[in-house]
């Protein structure tokens, strides 16, 4: 009795030295030692101590813990229970110390409404707003409190900085980590949780967001994405009022179809390009995902990022642990270019696969011959990679299945053996051709997939996500395999891997994922006796490893990631892949306006695209569209006339002289397409001595001048001089800007220089140079 007594004295003393940390759980404590010691005499003692305990708690010293980038800062901040806050998001003060003042401004405190501005907010407690966190404890009590513990940052080298911070239930054996990833120069913040179960049997996680975030402004723009095959990135701006708005979807794969997880939010007034505070913010996870917006009686904006809950309550084994996908964000005062940059730059340095590195050029089959091909006319188009200069020939759909062959999209997925009647020779002997004609070779997969007319159906239907007791229904004709299953997974990884063992010299993949997951089912899951709500989760973790394992075996093939378009874009998924494919729309006229959205949240060299057949505008039109992120073809060269090989020649050879720049540069925004007959951007190198400007009309009335007046340019050095002149010009035409004239960077970015954009120039590119 004696040790017990001591032992609780020297925490006591702890706590009082330590008035700044949280307390540790001691009603259970107590509640443990007055069931093994029943004196009257102790029980006492320990009500007392716990009393005390809280008493001197309602005095803890304030914690403040900062996370800061170059310019902007979060601050989070305990209250006088030891709940965490937050308390301030912005432009970072100068002085430090001026943090914890904060709350003093502030006349927001209600005990009727709950803390609105917690940092992780839990469910079953004292909260009277969404959650981000609800759970079933294994006792069944579906209540949850978090108290701040302790916090490290750690700074990584000299541009990042970890800071994690542990909550814990007073009551109940779970914990709480909270992680904020900086990245100073880039202004960009990652934020992800993990949350721990120590409680000795199985937890229920109903909800378990990655992010908690709280902003007190005037008014809220949120400008978010709808579309759909082929009209994908349509925004929207909504006024955020009272009550809650929600993004969201519920597709399982293919899940950005309809709604993808990017978004703004315009603080105060909407931003413009050089204007207004603006948050651009991005779940970066391949599934089901929702963003809850709510708005608080005191104005207050509540933003809670992750995984969709819908059907998916997870269920967290004893001492095991649960951690959420990345939420990326970055804050900017000083417009929505400035925003964009910010995140350009933290993906091209730290996010996308082999971001500061080169991209293929390339030449595709599929508008060319569709799924009706054989070796003999592929090895014939790749003379015509050859001859207009692209690096590699992509063979497309079609290529496999010999039971039920590739012929259409009816049958043949899942058989991924090459079809001996079109492929007789395999496709080594495609890669040793295209390689004798000079050209790469790359391949086309939707490994994730199935046609119920496959061997694979027939030899394994219970890996196969489906129903046992409703009709198959099937999206573009099939059905999802069950990334669930690590079966599943070894084959979906033995897919690509076979392909490369047996041609190791293959250059490039091309990774489709067409249908959504329909009537979810897991015959693993049910064989595990795992809840089925845990399918939508694990799909996602099974696709990852699948993606992991490659990466480790084969981490240089440069890889585009499809989804029949921007099916399945986010950094979840661009972190194992190259770049990706925006949509299967590849009308240049449609493609301004999408890729004018992508570049909001992605930079140009993960943005492929392609000169094809679907528009009839000019080809110099559609050429120069293309060239704005990874330009590639999907035409056949032999059906161009003397001109069109010519200026596509000419074409590939400018596009190699200014990929770079547009790779690897500054991106402005010039004339908004939604707002001017217009469309003008421009790329900008870093030290400001070069830059390629894209103009393009997009309203063809009749006598249409686009450029009345002259455009003024961005991102160049006042005090230097520059040439301006116009470049890719169709053969036959005559540029329209003078090329020896020198201007000052002041001028061209005050005053401005004119495409003249009209009805007989509708795709303007210049090129600017510095004099040197």
């Amino acid at each position: 009795m004696n040790n017990i007594i001591s032992g609780l004295r020297q925490k006591a003393c702890f706590v009082i030295k330590k008035s700044s940390a949280v307390l540790l759980p001691y009603r259970s404590a107590t509640q443990e030692l007055t069931n093994k010691h029943s004196t009257a005499g102790l029980k006492k003692w320990l009500f007392i101590f716990l009393a005390s305990c809280l008493w001197l708690q309602n005095f803890a010293q304030q914690v403040t813990i900062p996370i800061e980038t170059a310019g902007n800062a979060l601050i989070l901040q305990t209250d006088k229970l030891n709940r965490l806050g937050i308390v301030y998001f912005g432009k970072k003060l100068s002085d430090a110390t001026e943090y914890a003042a904060i709350t003093k401004q502030y006349n927001t405190q209600d005990d009727n409404a709950g803390i609105y501005n917690n940092a992780y907010t839990p469910s079953g407690t004292w909260n009277l707003v969404e959650p981000a966190i609800q759970i079933t404890h294994a006792d069944g009590n579906a209540s949850l409190e978090l108290k701040y513990i302790s916090h490290n940052t750690n700074r990584i080298d000299d541009n990042t900085t970890l800071t994690s911070i542990v909550l814990r239930d007073p009551v109940y054996a779970v914990d709480v980590t909270l992680f904020y990833k900086t990245w100073a120069k880039e202004n960009v913040v990652e934020q992800w949780t993990t949350i721990k179960n120590n409680e000795k049997k199985a937890i229920q996680l109903q909800k378990y967001a990655s992010a908690n975030l709280y902003f007190m402004k005037n008014n809220y723009y949120l400008t978010h994405y709808n579309g759909g095959w082929g009209h994908e990135m349509n925004p929207e701006t909504d006024v955020l009022s009272h009550g809650i708005k929600s993004i969201d979807t519920k597709l399982g794969t293919r899940a950005n179809l309809f709604e993808p997880p990017t978004f703004m939010v315009s603080f105060n007034k909407p931003a413009t390009e050089d204007e207004g505070n603006v948050l651009l913010g991005q779940l970066a996870w391949s599934g089901n995902f929702k963003i809850d917006f709510e708005v608080d009686s005191h104005n207050g904006l509540r933003l809670i990022a992750g995984i969709n809950p819908y059907a998916s309550a997870y269920s967290l084994a004893a001492a095991k642990d649960f951690q959420t996908p990345s939420f990326i964000y970055t804050f900017s005062s000083n417009g929505l270019g400035e925003a964009s940059r910010n995140l350009h730059h933290w993906a091209i340095n730290y996010r996308l696969l082999d971001g500061k590195g080169q991209r293929l050029t390339l030449l595709n089959n599929w508008e060319a011959t569709y799924f009706g091909f054989d070796e003999n006319k592929l090895a014939s188009l790749f003379k015509g990679a050859k001859d207009i200069g692209v690096d590699m020939f992509l063979l497309d759909d079609g290529w496999f299945g010999n039971k039920h062959p590739r012929n259409a999209d009816t049958a043949g997925l899942g058989d991924w053996q090459e079809n001996v009647s079109k492929l007789p020779h395999g496709l080594g002997y495609l890669v040793k051709e295209a390689k004798a004609a000079g050209v790469k070779f790359g391949i086309w997969v939707e490994p994730e997939m199935v046609n119920p007319k496959s061997e694979l159906y027939e030899k394994h239907i219970d890996w196969v996500l489906r129903q046992p007791e409703r009709p198959e229904t099937y999206f573009r004709n099939q059905l999802v395999l069950d990334l669930a299953n690590p079966e599943v997974q070894n084959f979906v990884y033995g897919i690509l891997d076979t392909i490369f063992t047996k041609n190791p010299e293959l250059a490039f993949v091309k990774w489709d994922c067409n249908a959504v997951i329909y009537n979810a089912y897991s015959a693993y899951l049910q064989k595990q006796n795992l809840p089925q709500s845990q399918l939508y989760v694990d799909y996602v973790k099974g696709l990852y490893k699948v993606l992991e394992r490659l990466r480790a075996k084969y981490p240089t093939i440069p890889m585009m990631l499809c989804s029949g378009g921007g099916g399945r874009v986010d950094y979840g998924a661009l972190q194992y892949f190259t770049e990706f494919w925006p949509s299967d729309n590849t009308d240049p006229m449609e493609r301004i306006f999408m890729q004018w959205e992508y570049s909001y949240f992605y930079p140009a060299i993960a943005t492929c695209n392609h000169i094809t057949d679907w528009s009839k505008r000019p080809l110099k039109f559609r050429t120069d569209v293309a060239m704005m992120g990874k330009m590639g073809y999907d035409i056949v060269v032999n059906n161009l006339d003397a001109k069109d090989l010519q200026f596509s020649k000419q074409a590939v050879a400018t596009y190699n002289s200014i990929k770079e720049i547009i790779w690897h540069g500054d991106l402005y925004r010039l004339v908004n397409p939604k707002e001017n007959p217009l469309a003008s951007l421009m790329f900008s190198s870093a030290d400001k001595s070069h830059a390629v400007i894209f103009n393009y009309l997009v309203n063809d009335r009749y006598m249409m001048t686009a450029t009345p007046t002259p455009i003024a340019l961005k991102g160049l050095d006042a005090n230097k001089k520059y040439t301006v002149k116009e470049i890719n010009v169709y053969p036959g035409t005559f540029p329209g800007v003078n090329p020896t004239k020198v201007y000052s960077g002041d001028f061209l970015m005050t005053v401005g220089i004119n495409p003249n954009v009209n009805l007989g120039r509708t795709s303007v590119i210049l090129e600017v140079n510095e004099v040197k």
